[in-house]
């Protein structure tokens, strides 16, 4: 193994025993991390140069684990929980090299956005104060005009992978869905006259996409932000967006095995239940009573009719 054009390996080759023990740590990494498709890719690996030496003792081993790891796909998948993701954006002079950087954070699964909020708080206020660190609340666009000079700002967003149409054609598994991630999403809800939300008419919503430099996971568990991009959704594009949601959830729920009556109960509830503000009943009734004035929207008012045709078929 020769080093690559980084220099990973220093300078220094592996003999073979040495580069078949380091794979082997890589597949018990794996398998302890939950990831068993990556135990197979290590495996691929292996077994030719176990096969060449004809060693099977070796192989005998090696296909045990993938029994296994194989095994555990089939009984465990949908159920592992690979992390969860933090946008973490540092604003202020204090900062030194990092005013202005936003990362992505890799945190263990099911964190709380209150927990690594309370961690950051707690680290960069111990090392700067606690007067003068401040965590900024919401995820709006931060303003530094508007920021005090002094102070050491930090904000904190909960974020998603994102895939776009065509990448989700290949990332069918769940795996597929929580491995090799350079992209992530936050969506901010807004009005045009400066509130968070407002009614069904007014409402849009700022679709904010995230790329990293390395993808997860990575051997660091934070990975700096070297692109952003921003998609404004008009109130009607919310609508599509929440109908379409709201259909997948009821898909999802009547497809279960073996079913599951409180989950499908709870969705239904949510979907057409009288006493749900803003449910699907008053988006039909604001965005398709009338057919548009503007020709701009006929696009959209018939997407909608569609999501809503496919909603009752659900």
């Amino acid at each position: 193994v020769s080093p690559d054009e980084e220099g990973i390996c220093s300078g220094k080759y592996f003999t073979e025993a040495g580069l078949v023990g380091l794979l082997e740590q890589a597949a018990a990494s794996f398998s302890m991390a939950g990831m068993y498709e990556a135990v197979n890719e290590v495996y691929k690996v292996l077994i030719p140069i176990h096969e060449a030496n004809r060693d099977a003792k070796k192989l005998s081993a090696i296909h045990g684990k993938l029994q296994e790891a194989f095994s555990k796909i089939v009984h465990q998948d949908g159920k592992r929980m690979f992390g969860t993701y933090f946008r973490v954006g540092f604003y202020g002079t204090k900062f030194g090299d990092l005013d202005e950087q936003e990362f992505v954070y890799k945190e263990p699964a099911i964190t709380k956005l209150a927990e690594i909020s309370h961690r950051l708080e707690g680290f960069y206020g111990e090392r700067f104060g606690e007067d003068v660190l401040e965590v900024i609340k919401d995820s709006n666009p931060v303003d530094k005009c508007k920021l005090d000079p002094n102070k050491a700002y930090i904000q904190i967003t909960y974020v998603e992978p994102y895939f776009d149409t065509y990448e989700m054609k290949d990332r069918i598994t769940y795996f597929d869905k929580n491995y090799n991630l350079r992209r992530f999403m936050y969506c901010t809800p807004f009005t045009l006259d400066g509130r968070a939300h407002g009614e069904l008419h007014e409402q849009f919503k700022r679709k904010t996409i995230l790329t990293t430099s390395h993808a997860f996971p990575y051997i660091k568990t934070r990975i700096n932000v070297i692109h952003k991009e921003e998609i404004i959704l008009t109130p009607i594009e919310v609508a599509i967006e929440d109908m379409q949601k709201k259909t997948q959830e009821l898909a999802f729920a009547t497809h279960q095995d073996p079913a599951d009556p409180k989950m499908l109960q709870m969705v239904l509830q949510g979907s057409v239940g009288t006493t749900v503000n803003q449910g699907p009943l008053e988006v039909a009734q604001v965005f398709l009573s009338e057919i548009p004035n503007d020709p701009k929207l006929f696009r959209h008012h018939n997407k909608l009719r569609l999501c809503f045709k496919d909603f009752t078929k659900r």
